[in-house]
């Protein structure tokens, strides 16, 4: 078995609809140019408000991808 090595980026992804979508949203971009990424991690959540209903989540990961030999 070989040891896993990891790099990891930072992603901000956003989203009208929820925080899930702004995660989702994130991950799918990366995913064109970034290959062998393994996991997530949620490190910050906001929002924008507007007129005392949720208008816009932002949702910050650090994502955890493999390095080719």
């Amino acid at each position: 078995m070989s040891d896993h090595i990891y790099k990891l980026m930072e992603l901000t992804g956003s989203s009208s609809t929820s925080m899930q979508d702004a995660i989702e949203n994130a991950i799918s971009r990366a995913a064109k140019t970034v290959r062998d990424m393994r996991w997530f991690e949620v490190v910050e959540t906001r929002g924008h408000i507007e007129q005392g209903a949720i208008k816009h989540w932002q949702v910050t990961i650090k994502v955890g991808f493999t390095l080719n030999e």
